[in-house]
């Protein structure tokens, strides 16, 4: 069996090593993959966003299955391409991805299918959005409508800094193209829990509750990132919300793509803040999220292969999804700068061998790497995600910093406080 594994981050590493504990053992490709997966799998020099590339590879190949990594193939269409193909593909078409694509369309379809979610305002003409915000109460959230990699969300807790979001995403166009709309949403204060779901157009199966950390300081201070860090299970997410998610949540807004003509297949990913013990949502993305993925694949029982496959063959009604009871924590080494501007090309030291045991206590997860040589060096702002597990999270948490220690690069920085909140630390 040949999987072929789209993306490049620390969740396709994931992806890769949950992959290659298959019984089934797999021949595994990733494109473009980075230097941590190429000791699991074949890195094929193609990027992630070149449809026409991997469709071909896929055909040559004769690839039975391919996954999905990351947002922007899924929004530019990947999974249509390959299905005209008659090629197995695990994620939403074009139209389903939409649910991460633009916030706005999110927003319509949470409106009909009547899931909780911050009062918000689409604007298209600058003049407009800056007089409507003077008129809301602060602090006021500003998010492009597009795809930012994670950086299109503005917490605005002045007048200035929120009339200076919109000019910098409309008028200056910071993010492209995903910032010429912007939504103005209502700010929620609470806690914020990540459920995604595997989902096959119709059945919802949940995966255990996480927790990321998006800023880039301790105690959740300094500026948004892509994610500094994660742990699973969060405590937040009882067995009660959990179910309250999938009822209220998941299930509604699976069924309303599947109205809309747009059955949503793979991951679907609720970022969510909970107020008072209610879930709201604070958006929807169409894919495993990073870090989110490296906490909770590990937690997987099952053959992630059959999961896979029973999402494709519509057939996850058939296929009871088992989890491990033990905790995870995961700690993002990040390139110094980041999230704002990093150098590339610093060479790592103390790296521990590649291990695929499922049972390790320690995994360090490549992001942002590259080979030179006969040298790992950083490729990129987040670099690596040091994953901890234990029969509890102050053990994995415990695990995690005990592996960071042990590795060093030039400029790296790293929370200190990841997995806080549960621990009251």
């Amino acid at each position: 069996m040949k999987i072929l594994v789209v993306g490049s981050g620390g969740r396709e590493h994931a992806m890769v090593w949950k992959l290659a504990q298959s019984p089934r053992q797999p021949v595994l490709y990733c494109a473009p993959g980075n230097a941590g997966i190429a000791s699991l799998a074949n890195r094929i020099p193609i990027k992630s966003d070149d449809i026409a590339g991997l469709k071909n590879f896929a055909l040559q190949e004769k690839i039975d299955v391919t996954v999905i990594g990351p947002e922007a193939p899924l929004a530019l269409g990947i999974v249509d391409e390959f299905r005209k193909a008659r090629l197995k593909v695990f994620g939403p078409t074009r139209n389903a991805a939409r649910l991460e694509a633009s916030k706005v369309f999110s927003k319509e379809v949470m409106a009909q299918a009547k899931i909780r979610t911050a009062h918000a305002k689409s604007f298209e003409k600058i003049t407009d959005a800056l007089a409507y915000v003077e008129q809301q109460t602060l602090p006021v959230v500003i998010k492009a409508d597009g795809l930012a990699q994670g950086k299109g969300v503005i917490i605005a807790t002045t007048q200035g800094q929120a009339k200076q979001a919109i000019i910098d995403s409309m008028e200056k166009a910071v993010f492209g193209q995903a910032g010429k709309q912007v939504l103005i949403e209502q700010f929620l204060d609470g806690e914020e829990l990540t459920i995604m779901a595997f989902t096959d157009g119709k059945t919802v199966v949940p995966m255990p509750p996480a927790q990321d950390h998006k800023r880039v300081g301790n105690g959740d201070t300094g500026l948004n990132t892509g994610g500094m860090g994660a742990y699973c299970p969060a405590p937040l997410g009882t067995t009660e919300i959990q179910e309250q998610v999938r009822r209220e949540v998941l299930q509604p807004m699976v069924d309303a793509m599947a109205r809309l003509g747009s059955p949503f297949q793979g991951v679907l990913y609720a970022g969510l803040m909970m107020m008072d013990g209610t879930p709201y949502v604070l958006e929807f993305n169409a894919r495993m999220g990073d870090p989110e993925t490296q906490v909770v694949l590990p937690l997987l029982k099952n053959d992630f292969v059959d999961v896979l496959e029973a999402v494709i063959e519509h057939r996850l009604d058939q296929l009871p999804v088992e989890w491990h009871s033990d905790a995870t924590v995961c700690v993002v080494m990040a390139s110094g700068g980041y999230p704002g501007t990093y150098q590339q090309g610093i060479p790592l030291s103390g790296l521990p061998t590649a291990t695929t045991l499922s049972d390790s206590s320690s995994v360090v997860f490549h992001a942002g790497t590259a080979q030179r040589g006969h040298e790992i060096v950083t490729a990129g702002g987040r670099v690596l995600g040091v994953l901890g597990r234990g029969r509890t999270l102050l053990e994995a948490q415990g695990e995690a910093y005990r592996v960071v220690k042990t590795i060093s690069f030039e400029g790296c920085h790293f929370r200190t406080d990841i997995a806080r909140r549960a621990l009251k630390t």
